[in-house]
C-alpha cells in the first residue's frame, strides 16, 4: 500500500512540475469558459440598421424613435431610395433595413393598415430571424399603445412565459455545454497522453513488472487527474455563478456526484484511447478530433438533437456528453433531483463500467 501511495505522489509531482500540463489543465478551461460565456451568444445588442422612410410623417418618426431607443438596435444611417439598399448590405454596414411605405400614417388612419418591410441580411440566418422577431415585438408594442382604447368583442391574447430562463440568456445554454466539453477533452486527453508517454518511452513495461499490480499502475496514473479535474469542475461552476450569474437551482451535492461520475467516464475513455495509441501525437489527435467534433455536434450542446436526421439521433445516444448535458441542465436550471435524472445517470454509469472493463482487458493483452 505504501508503494501505491508513493506512486500516486510521484504522479502528482510529475504533473505539477510540467508547466504545459498545468496550462492545459487549468489555463485552457478558464479561457474557454470566459470566451464562450462572453463571445458566443445568440442575443442581439446594438445591431446596426438602416431606415428608408418614404412617408416622413409623425407616425413613422415615433416608430423609428421607439426602435432607436431600444437596446437592441442602433440606427446606422437613413437612406433615401430603394436602390441604396443593396449597396448598404453589400458594404456590410448594416444587418437590416426597415422600409416604410409612402403615406404610412395616412394609410394607418384611413385603411387601419400600413406596411413596414423588414429586410435582413440572411447570410447568418439565426441572427436575421432574431432581428426580425425583435422588430416585430417592438411594432406590436407600439400597436398595443395606439389601440389601447379600442374594444374588440372577441380577442385571443396569448401570454408567453419562458420557464427556467425568462430573460433568454444564451449563457444558460453555453455554460453546461462548455463544462461538458472541457471535462471530457481535458480528462480524456491528459490521461491518454500521460499513459502513452510511458509506453512511448518504454517505461510502462518497467512499471508493470514492478511490485505494483497492473491495475494499481493504471489507477495511480489516473487518480491525480480525477482530483485535478474535480478542481476544474469547481472552478467552472464558480465562474459561471459569480461572473455569468448562472443559477444552481438543484443540489450542489448531486451536481458534484454527477460531475465526478462524468470525469471518471472521460478518464476511462482516455485510458481506452491510450490502449490503441502508440504515440502521444496519435493519442492527442484521437482525443481532439475523435471526441471534440462528436461532443460539439451530437451532444445537443449547440444543435438540438431532435432536429437532426434519425441516424444521427441514434448515434448521439453513444455520446456520453449528451447524457451529462441533460443531467447538468436538469440540476442547475430546473432544480430536479435524482428521481428525474436516474435514467441518464444509469446510462452514464453503464458507459463508464464498459470503458473501464474494455480498457483493463486491452491492457492485459497489450502490456501485461
Amino acid at each position: 500500500m505504501k508503494r501505491f501511495v508513493g506512486f500516486i505522489k510521484k504522479e502528482f509531482y510529475h504533473i505539477l512540475r510540467d508547466r504545459r500540463s498545468l496550462f492545459i489543465l487549468f489555463g485552457m478551461p478558464i479561457a474557454q469558459i470566459l470566451l464562450f460565456g462572453f463571445a458566443i451568444t445568440n442575443e442581439i445588442n446594438n445591431v446596426d440598421i438602416a431606415i428608408l422612410d418614404h412617408s416622413n410623417d409623425s407616425t413613422t418618426e415615433e416608430i423609428i424613435h421607439k426602435i432607436s431607443a431600444s437596446e437592441y438596435f442602433s440606427i446606422k444611417q437613413m437612406i433615401t431610395k430603394e436602390s441604396d439598399i443593396a449597396a448598404v448590405f453589400q458594404k456590410g454596414q448594416v444587418k437590416a433595413v426597415l422600409n416604410f411605405e409612402k403615406d404610412f400614417g395616412q394609410n394607418l388612419i384611413k385603411d387601419h393598415k400600413a406596411t413596414i418591410q423588414i429586410l435582413t441580411d440572411a447570410t447568418d440566418p439565426n441572427t436575421a430571424n432574431t432581428i426580425s422577431n425583435y422588430v416585430n415585438s417592438i411594432l406590436q408594442g407600439y400597436q398595443k399603445e395606439v389601440n389601447k382604447e379600442v374594444v374588440i368583442l372577441y380577442q385571443i391574447v396569448p401570454q408567453t412565459r419562458m420557464v427556467y430562463n425568462p430573460e433568454l440568456k444564451s449563457v444558460y445554454m453555453f455554460v453546461p455545454g462548455v463544462m461538458t466539453i472541457i471535462l471530457m477533452l481535458v480528462s480524456a486527453m491528459m490521461t491518454s497522453i500521460s499513459i502513452t508517454r510511458e509506453k512511448e518511452l518504454g517505461t510502462m513495461e518497467i512499471l508493470l513488472v514492478s511490485p505494483l499490480k497492473p491495475i494499481q499502475v493504471i489507477i495511480g496514473k489516473v487518480f491525480p487527474y480525477i482530483f485535478l479535474s474535480i478542481i476544474n469542475a469547481v472552478v467552472i461552476v464558480l465562474l459561471s455563478i459569480f461572473i455569468f450569474n448562472m443559477p444552481v437551482q438543484g443540489s450542489l451535492f448531486l451536481l458534484a456526484l454527477e460531475s465526478i461520475l462524468f470525469i471518471i467516464n472521460a478518464l476511462a475513455l482516455g485510458i481506452l484511447i491510450s490502449t490503441i495509441s502508440a504515440t502521444q501525437q496519435t493519442a492527442m489527435m484521437i482525443s481532439l478530433m475523435g471526441l471534440m467534433l462528436p461532443v460539439i455536434l451530437l451532444s445537443g450542446f449547440i444543435f438540438p438533437i431532435s432536429s437532426m436526421p434519425f441516424p444521427l439521433q441514434v448515434i448521439s445516444n453513444i455520446i456520453p456528453a449528451k447524457w451529462f448535458i441533460i443531467i447538468i441542465k436538469g440540476i442547475m436550471l430546473k432544480g430536479v433531483g435524482l428521481q428525474f435524472i436516474w435514467k441518464e445517470t444509469l446510462i452514464l454509469l453503464g458507459m463508464t463500467i464498459f470503458f473501464i472493463a474494455l480498457s483493463v482487458k486491452k491492457y492485459k493483452i497489450r502490456l501485461a
